[in-house]
């Protein structure tokens, strides 16, 4: 493999790092912060070594599953979670948690606007409708955000008085919106829906937001936080997984959902055993560190390109996501194709845009990770369609990360 870096950009980084150093030391003491809660958890809910077995059939009285559950919830401050394998996908578990919040006549409110491509057809807005929520009778409405890419309180106030659950996307996804969403804009949007309607059940979409602030959603009035275990509360060691933490009482519901009612969170087995899952979790806040001043550096590194980059290396950070606008598709193209060649699993492959199920347009996606579609490993994803931005996320492995965009950055100059 060629290591070598062009002399510009060896002096281009030297001054983008020293340009990020207060950012990148801000990153370590929430990460230390979140990481001795973690810690705790694990203390807390003794946690042994015969929790990493596995088990078969139907999975009574699992201790590495119930622990699991218990440990996950210490860790991002719920009263209760379901932490399990048979999580699909972050989609799946956003979808389990939404069927066993809502019933037939029911109000699906989503404050964000439209939500993330893979839930059009889970709600209904797409598709045939087999199995969404407006096949079952759930209504379902939407606000868009603010021209500055904020929520509209007022709205929210207007129409949370018949809602039954109000939804919350963290993360931008493939929307042009300005900004994730941390702590200071989510709390007044979930104080609104509440005084609104006290009945109102408030879900977080979390996906690429765990660990990137001192505290998670829970802390601060969500009923449900939501999100992927291949992605940042995993550790980039968690190979499958989802998870929904908050409230017992609506963490019980969809336990009903997720498996037979009656008997909720009491079966589900696993045969290959807990050991990654517990590790993933207990590492998940140090990589997020990695991951968050990977995003941090590569924003700094394309502004002082002069391309457009969201958001701004100097702009405090929700979630593990970067989009870079390259404005060219063969530049996007490139981009993409260098990430995957300077990954460490699959770095001979040639990513093409293809026709991804539950996507609008074809995507090209670099993804060489140790596990297939891991967000919390480097990767680079983007929608063929202009402005041809490009969605990099993850870095388990600060030092590398930021030498494979320094030589994506090389391809396209």
């Amino acid at each position: 493999m060629d290591l070598e870096i062009s002399t510009r950009l060896c002096a281009l980084d030297e001054e983008v790092r020293a340009a990020c150093a207060g950012r990148l030391a801000e990153v370590d003491r929430v990460a230390e912060k979140n990481a001795l809660r973690v810690h705790g958890s694990f203390v807390d809910h003794h946690v042994a070594l015969a929790d990493f077995s596995g088990t078969t059939g139907y999975g009574y009285d699992d201790r590495g599953r119930d622990n699991l559950d218990r440990v996950f919830a210490g860790a991002v401050g719920a009263e209760d979670a379901l932490c399990r394998p048979q999580f699909m996908n972050g989609t799946h578990a956003i979808t389990v948690a939404l069927f066993g919040m809502l019933r037939k006549g029911d109000v699906l409110l989503s404050v964000t606007g439209s939500p993330y491509d893979t839930l059009h057809k889970v709600v209904g807005i797409e598709g045939e409708g087999y199995g969404s929520l407006q096949e079952y009778g759930i209504i379902y409405r939407e606000i868009p955000l603010l021209p500055d890419g904020s929520c509209d309180l007022d709205e929210i106030r207007r129409q949370s008085p018949d809602a039954n659950v109000v939804y919350i996307q963290r993360s931008r996804g493939y929307d042009a919106r300005r900004m994730s969403f941390g702590r200071a804009e989510i709390e007044p949007v979930i104080r609104a829906a509440k005084q609104a309607n006290p009945n109102a059940k408030v879900i977080v979409d979390n996906c690429y937001g765990e660990y990137c602030e001192e505290s998670e959603p829970c802390a601060y009035g969500a009923d449900l936080i939501v999100g992927s275990l291949i992605k940042n509360p995993g550790g980039g060691i968690a190979e499958t997984g989802g998870y929904i933490a908050g409230k017992a009482d609506c963490v019980e519901r969809c336990a009903h959902r997720l498996t037979v009612p009656g008997s909720g969170k009491e079966i589900g087995s696993y045969p290959f055993g807990y050991r990654s899952l517990y590790l993933g979790i207990y590492l998940a806040p140090m990589i997020t560190a990695n991951a968050l001043k990977t995003g941090i550096y590569t924003s700094c590194l394309m502004e002082k390109l002069g391309f457009a980059v969201n958001p701004s290396f100097q702009e405090k950070r929700n979630d593990i996501t970067t989009s870079v606008a390259f404005g060219d598709e063969g530049k996007l193209i490139r981009f993409v194709q260098e990430i995957q060649k300077t990954s460490p699993v699959d770095s001979f492959l040639t990513p093409e845009p293809w026709d991804m199920p539950g996507y609008a347009d074809p995507v090209i996606m670099a993804a060489g990770c140790f596990t297939a579609g891991s967000s919390i490993e480097l990767s680079c994803d983007a929608p063929i369609r202009p402005p041809y931005t490009a969605y990099l996320q993850g870095g388990l492995n600060y030092s590398v990360s930021r030498y494979s965009i320094l030589k994506a950055v090389d391809s396209i100059l």
